[in-house]
């Protein structure tokens, strides 16, 4: 019985290490390498819906033995899949930051277009006539008082993969990304074992 217990506690750790793991990865990974075209919108679909997702549905769809009306999910479940759509989301921030470090250049650029919807968007042109992509969004410079025709110094990626901005960033995602990734991974095992559990249960 403890060594049933103990290889559904491992099993579940790596499995909820995977999905958070992944989540914050592949996001990062995505701006930061970068990954082409379809593989980048590929990987940030895996990290956005996919992989949170799979931390909650691979848990209930292991309850084979227990008949489908019966089955419940375990509350611990919700965290991982939270915390993995948070951890998708800055690890894109955290990818962005390193691809602009890296790699990034400033550029004095022309608005040639607002669009100006739920939230602003700034298309730009450099003086070369290069056009900045992807581009300028509301939060990253592109505020309610720009109008075509401006011009703003911007900072961003050659290569279209990493979001320009106006200022840099310095905040650190480090402390965020490690606690959200503990969350995940100790209330995804949690939440795995109980359902393992009553599993066993029901068997017997």
């Amino acid at each position: 019985m403890q060594a049933g217990r103990r290889r559904d506690v491992i099993a579940w750790l790596l499995f909820s290490l995977v999905c958070a793991g992944g989540s914050a990865g592949l996001a990062w990974l995505a701006p930061a390498l970068p990954l082409p075209g379809p593989l980048r919108g590929a990987a940030l679909l895996l990290a956005w819906i996919v992989l949170p997702l799979m931390s909650l549905l691979g848990p209930l769809l292991l309850l084979r033995r227990v008949p489908r009306k019966q089955r419940r999910v375990a509350w611990q479940l919700v965290v991982p899949v939270v915390a993995g759509v948070a951890l998708g989301v800055l690890g894109g921030r955290a990818g962005d930051q390193a691809a602009l470090a890296g790699r990034g250049t400033w550029a004095v650029a022309e608005v040639v277009a607002v669009d100006q919807g739920r939230t602003n968007r700034c298309e730009l042109r450099t003086a070369e006539g290069r056009a900045v992509s992807p581009s300028l969004s509301e939060q990253d410079g592109c505020g309610d008082s720009i109008a075509k025709g401006d011009r703003l110094r911007v900072r961003y990626d050659p290569e279209g993969a990493a979001r320009p901005v106006e200022r840099v960033d310095g905040t650190s995602y480090a402390g965020l990304l490690a606690g959200l990734l503990l969350a995940a991974v100790l209330m995804g095992t949690w939440g795995g074992v109980r359902q393992s559990r009553w599993d066993r249960a029901h068997i017997g």
